[in-house]
């Protein structure tokens, strides 16, 4: 899948068939997020995989907004490092998540980050030392319900912000018109 068609296809999932993700498109997955930059190339992150459903249910049940990661094969937990860098580790952790998201997209899976989880229990659960912080949840599977424009009609997908609501050039400004720009 071209690069843009994946920035255009990739939605927040939050009910997948229960179909299992085939190791090798996984592994594909993992192998983008290794190579997703990071300051001082440090990668202050680790990731935890987990399949197991009895695990998935109590994280899922930690939260308020993630009950739906039940229905997803994979949950991939974002682990940041403080102690390896301490001004950056959420950011740099918050981009290798992203590269799962993209590279799940241009796989035809669906993913949906989940910050809604209590932190102790997830960490309690998957053995993350006190030291490092859970950042963000993505959960992983193959979509049960396509994107139809009668679902972006019916409100249930909300399209995105127009380009003059996100971006101004220059200085911060209301409106965009793109005139300030310089090539």
């Amino acid at each position: 899948m071209d690069f843009y068609d994946v920035i255009g296809t990739r939605r927040s999932i939050r009910s997948y068939k229960s179909d299992p993700i085939p190791l090798p498109v996984l592994e594909r997955i993992l192998e983008a997020t290794r190579r997703s930059p990071s300051a001082s190339n440090k990668q202050p992150w680790r990731l935890v995989v987990v399949t197991d459903q009895k695990i998935r249910e109590q994280i899922a049940t930690s939260g308020v907004y993630g009950k739906f990661i039940l229905q997803s094969p994979v949950i991939i937990v974002g682990v940041g490092d403080p102690v390896v860098a301490p001004d950056r580790y959420i950011i740099d952790t918050s981009i290798a998540l992203e590269h799962i998201v993209l590279a799940a997209t241009a796989e035809g899976l669906g993913s949906c980050w989940v910050c809604s989880f209590d932190e102790n229990v997830v960490k309690e659960l998957l053995g993350i030392p006190e030291s490092m912080k859970a950042i963000a949840i993505i959960a992983l599977g193959y979509s049960q319900k396509t994107i139809s424009i009668v679902g972006i009609l019916a409100k249930i997908v909300r399209p995105s912000k127009k380009m003059e609501e996100l971006v101004s050039y220059q200085r911060f400004t209301s409106d965009w018109d793109g005139k300030e720009y310089n090539q």
